[in-house]
C-alpha cells in the first residue's frame, strides 16, 4: 500500500466539452473526466507505487517529474526513467488487460501533480471511444522514448559520460533556454543524481565540480546550467 502521508487529493473540476471542442480535448482532460478519477499532490522523495503494489490506477502527471526504476533482488536500484509533465504511467493493468501487480517503482522526483483514473474507466472510455485510445497510445509512446533514452544512458559505464549524457537528456526534457545557456527547471541535490544514475554522491560532486571548472556548467541553488549544451555534447562523444 502506498503511504498516505505523502498525498493531498481533492475533487478535479468536470468541464463540459461538447462539438468541436470535444475534438481538441487533450489527454489530460480524457483522465480528468473519467469516472473515478482524482487530482493527487505528492511531495519530493515520496513513493507513488511499489513493485508488487496492485495496478489498479493509470497517471498523468500535470506538474513535476517521476522517477521509475526497476529494483532488483541484489537490491540494486535503476533508473528507467525520469518523466516529465503530461507523461502517462502505470498503464501495466491496460495492458494486460485484467488487474496486475507493478512492475516499476514510481517515486516523485520534485513535488508533483497528477491526475489519476481507475484503470476500469479508462479500459471503458477506450471502447467508447477510438480516439481515447489514439491520445492514450500517442502518450505512452511518448513514455516508452523517454525510458529507452535513460537506458542508453545507463549503458555507459564511464560514470563521466553516463552524467554528462544525464544532464543532456535533462536538458531536452527539462531544459529552459536563457542568456545563460540551458537551465534544467529541476531542483537537483547530488544525491539524488547519483541515485538516478547508479553513482555516489561524493562521485557527482567531484565529477559536477570538474564540469563547473571547465566552464561547462553553472549551478546555483541546486539548478543546475549547461553553459555551452554543444560543448558538453562533444566531452561526452
Amino acid at each position: 500500500m502506498v503511504a498516505s502521508s505523502g498525498f493531498s487529493r481533492y475533487s478535479p473540476q468536470q468541464p463540459q466539452v461538447a462539438g468541436a471542442a470535444e475534438r481538441s480535448r487533450t489527454l489530460l482532460d480524457v483522465i480528468r473526466d473519467l469516472d473515478g478519477a482524482s487530482t493527487e499532490l505528492v511531495e519530493r522523495n515520496k513513493t507513488i507505487f511499489f513493485p508488487g503494489d496492485p495496478a489498479e490506477r493509470v497517471y498523468l502527471i500535470r506538474r513535476g517529474a517521476v522517477r521509475l526504476s526497476r529494483v532488483y533482488e541484489s537490491g540494486e536500484e535503476i533508473t528507467v526513467a525520469l518523466l516529465r509533465e503530461n507523461s502517462l504511467f502505470g498503464v501495466l493493468s491496460l495492458l494486460t488487460g485484467h488487474r496486475s501487480d507493478r512492475f516499476y517503482h514510481a517515486v516523485a522526483f520534485t513535488r508533483v501533480e497528477m491526475v489519476t483514473a481507475p484503470a476500469a474507466s479508462v479500459r471503458a472510455a477506450i471502447e467508447a471511444d477510438t480516439g481515447v485510445g489514439l491520445r492514450l497510445l500517442q502518450g505512452l509512446s511518448s513514455r516508452i522514448l523517454q525510458t529507452e533514452t535513460m537506458i542508453e544512458t545507463l549503458t555507459h559505464r564511464d560514470m563521466s559520460s553516463r552524467l554528462v549524457s544525464f544532464l543532456l537528456v535533462l536538458c531536452r526534457d527539462f531544459g529552459v533556454p536563457d542568456e545563460l545557456g540551458i537551465t534544467i527547471d529541476l531542483r537537483l541535490s547530488h544525491q539524488a543524481i547519483a541515485e538516478a544514475i547508479g553513482s555516489t554522491r561524493v562521485t557527482i560532486t567531484r565529477l559536477l565540480g570538474d564540469l563547473r571548472q571547465s566552464g561547462l556548467v553553472q549551478i546555483d541553488r541546486k539548478k543546475i546550467t549547461v553553459l555551452d549544451p554543444i560543448a558538453l555534447a562533444k566531452r561526452f562523444s
